[in-house]
């Protein structure tokens, strides 16, 4: 598949709202946005359709009204929007963006725990495939 081209903030914003609700037309978008943010139907409508021109999204027509199905998956564009992230920021290496999450983001103490049972098992992983 080819690359498709990276999200605004606010595209990713509408997405989100798509991929909650599911299959939607641009008004119920919207309602759901208004809730927590101020923006306006033409603003939604913008979204939507770079969304489908971007390949994140696709439309049809239903009873003249146009209604947006979500294509990608959130996983799916969460890992784009990363590898895009780390790419441009790090030049392609994780290990600063771990260590600015774990040393800036300041991790609770639930975190850390999480993150060293990830090692761990990762660790238990790596041990397993080198034998």
């Amino acid at each position: 598949m080819a690359k498709r081209p990276a999200l605004s903030k606010g595209e990713m914003d509408v997405a989100r709202v798509l991929w909650d609700i599911g299959p939607a037309t641009v008004r119920a978008v919207h309602e759901a946005m208004v809730r927590v943010t101020a923006i306006a139907f033409a603003t939604v409508q913008t979204y939507l359709r770079r969304l489908d021109t971007k390949g994140y999204v696709s439309s049809k027509l239903e009873n003249r009204v146009r209604v947006y199905s979500a294509k990608a998956k959130p996983k799916t564009v969460i890992r784009e929007t990363v590898d895009e992230l780390v790419e441009r920021m790090f030049g392609g290496e994780s290990m600063p963006l771990v260590k600015h999450l774990i040393e800036d983001r300041k991790l609770g103490s639930d975190e850390i725990a999480e993150l060293k049972a990830l090692i761990d098992r990762l660790d238990s992983n790596n041990q397993r495939s080198d034998t």
